[in-house]
């Protein structure tokens, strides 16, 4: 999953970064490169400036998120290491690293920085998305990690994703009985709980018990209404139950909510010709 919805992530590496801005200690020899042939207008400005300005470690951040942005993940990573290499014990930089190696689904090298960065100070943020990647592997730590942030009592929103996190490892372990349990209070202390509520009807799906996962993809839309995940299985869940009109009127409603959802608008070329023979 996703670690934006960390409630402090946003907000601590924005301070962090900040206070990196101040800092004089920028690699002085490093030659900058994208690696790519063709570059936005505004990457090559941010590289013609980093390598005019190689003591600028706000230059180098900023060229840093210009690239993560973009989805051009190696290179952000290189620069965030030639970072790391003159400030080893700065949190915010090993922080960084994590963020763009898992979105680059470099899973180890995720592990790593966020390790890394937990030992350099071990705040709830770095604790829960170090943790939900193991969750996401089924590695028990996840919940080991989980239980420290809890024992730290901040309040309903880290309970929240504690018990989320905790519900995404016994699912991916396959005990829905007690992953359920968990996304029941993820929900209980966060009813607008988005991935919760999908998670919890992805059991209920895969377990074939539709009028359970309709029940579950329902109510996602009730607290939510312009979601369009749960739209697009509130259409595979009348497929399954053969309800093919409302399945298509689901799935179109998914479609117009997010055009990306290609699964949807293939699902509703498959019905209708199904209905016109």
């Amino acid at each position: 999953m996703p670690l934006y919805f960390w409630g402090m992530s946003k907000q601590f590496i924005y301070i962090s970064l900040i206070l990196l801005m101040a800092c004089n200690n920028a690699p002085k020899d490093k030659k900058i490169s994208s690696q790519q042939k063709s570059l936005p207008a505004e990457i090559a400005r941010l590289e013609k400036l980093a390598n005019q300005f190689p003591d600028s470690v706000g230059l180098h951040l900023i060229l840093v998120n210009a690239l993560d942005s973009l989805g051009d993940y190696a290179p952000a990573i290189i620069e965030v290491d030639a970072l790391i290499k003159k400030d080893s014990s700065n949190f915010g930089l090993w922080f960084k690293k994590a963020q763009i190696s898992e979105q680059a689904k470099d899973t180890i090298s995720a592990i790593n920085a966020y390790s890394k960065a937990a030992k350099i100070y071990a705040s709830p943020d770095a604790l829960l998305a170090l943790a939900n990647i193991y969750a996401e592997i089924k590695n028990s730590k996840a919940l080991e990690l989980c239980q420290r942030v809890a024992e730290l009592r901040m309040g309903r929103t880290y309970q929240s994703h504690c018990d989320f996190i905790a519900g995404v490892y016994f699912a991916r372990t396959n005990d829905s009985k007690k992953a359920i349990h968990f996304f029941t209070n993820c929900i209980s202390n966060n009813y607008t709980y988005m991935e919760a509520y999908m998670e919890m009807g992805f059991i209920y799906y895969d377990n074939k018990q539709f009028n359970e996962a309709l029940k579950i993809f329902k109510t996602a839309i009730s607290v939510k209404n312009n979601y369009p995940d749960a739209y697009y299985w509130l259409g595979k869940t009348y497929e399954a139950l053969k309800d093919v009109n409302a399945s298509i009127e689901n799935y179109e409603k998914a479609l117009s909510l997010d055009p990306k959802i290609i699964e949807a608008e293939t699902a509703i070329k498959r019905l209708k010709n199904a209905l016109s023979r």
